[in-house]
């Protein structure tokens, strides 16, 4: 027998109504936590110098530099000098044979001092006018002939003795001991290494930044923890129509010969410095739309600041507006930051 129909909605308010009692009773779960700061290196704003330079790279080149060439035909009698080894000018690098020289030498100076002696006599004789001024003359003439020959013999008698033209290294020597060289036949390559040059490339547009004198710093791998100094020594007055620069020629200090001709360097010239700079690490900068920015962290939070930059070199940038010395900026962890956001500051090489 089922049960009578006015007793069905009496049952279905009961359960509703106990079920709504229990869910009542059931704890809320759904509150939000509080976010967890974000990790961060900081560091600080801070003053120092800094230096404006324009940089390139380059190689190196010697401005001195001689090819010594044989003067006469010969056979290479004598070496005297090596690759590597310090020469000044008018040393004697190599002697060729030179005993056929030697001999005309001699010959020559024979003729000089036979003609030379009967010019004395006929001078003597002349003034006296017992011979004729036709007699004379040739004598005189022919004394001067036999001085120029002489002259010529100990010139060749000289060249016969290669020696070199300028002070520096020997680089290269292209003959060996026993040799036969011809005339303008390469013998020796001289390096003046004292006294070595770089050559810049620089944009039209900041070659105003440049000018004689200016100090300029080389670093090569070579000797990497070694600087080397020297100076814009010339400026082409012309700007190539081909590359829109300007040729910059600067001077490099070698007194040790450590630098060499041909070592490729990166160079920089100074053309401003100042020694109170508002400084950051370059890391803590944000560039976006040619607008820089940092966050700056104050009271534990986060904050973005807009900033203009100034001056740069390979590790921190100079700040000429929106920053002062003490305050601290993000350099890592910028990429989760969002102004107001909770940092926590974390030591930048855990």
């Amino acid at each position: 027998m089922s049960p009578r129909p006015s007793l069905v909605p009496a049952l279905l308010s009961a359960v509703l109504f106990a079920y709504s009692l229990s869910g009542c009773s059931t704890p809320d779960t759904t509150e939000e936590e509080p976010e967890a700061a974000i990790p961060v290196a900081v560091a600080p704003v801070t003053l120092g110098p800094i230096a404006a330079a324009y940089r390139g790279t380059t190689s190196i080149e010697a401005p001195a530099e001689a090819t010594v060439v044989a003067k006469l035909s010969g056979v290479i009698q004598t070496l005297l000098v090596e690759e590597g080894q310090s020469v000044q000018a008018g040393t004697v690098l190599a002697r060729l044979d030179d005993e056929r020289l030697r001999l005309e030498a001699q010959r020559a100076r024979s003729r000089h001092a036979q003609l030379a002696a009967e010019f004395e006599r006929n001078k003597k004789v002349y003034r006296q006018r017992l011979i004729s001024s036709e007699i004379y003359d040739r004598s005189r003439f022919e004394l001067e002939g036999a001085k120029a020959a002489l002259e010529l013999a100990e010139l060749s008698l000289r060249e016969a003795q290669i020696r070199a033209p300028i002070d520096g290294v020997i680089s290269a020597r292209h003959v060996k001991l026993g040799n036969t060289v011809l005339v303008n036949e390469p013998l020796f390559r001289i390096t003046d290494l004292g006294h070595l040059e770089a050559a810049l490339h620089v944009p039209e547009r900041a070659i105003h930044k440049l000018s004689v004198g200016q100090a300029a710093s080389l670093s090569v791998d070579a000797w990497p923890e070694q600087g080397f100094s020297g100076q814009v020594r010339r400026i082409s007055p012309v700007v190539d129509p081909a590359t829109g620069t300007v040729k910059v020629t600067l001077g490099l200090d070698n007194p040790q010969h450590r630098l060499l001709p041909g070592m490729f360097g990166r160079l920089q010239v100074q053309y401003d410095y100042r020694d109170q700079a508002v400084l950051i690490p370059k890391d803590a900068v944000l560039i976006e739309d040619a607008q820089a920015s940092v966050f700056v962290v104050r009271d534990g939070q986060a904050w973005r600041k807009p900033i203009l930059l100034g001056y740069s070199n390979g590790l921190h940038y100079e700040v000429t507006s929106g920053l002062e010395a003490g305050q601290q900026v993000v350099t890592t962890g910028r990429a989760s930051l969002k102004d107001g956001v909770a940092v926590e500051i974390v030591d930048d090489e855990a």
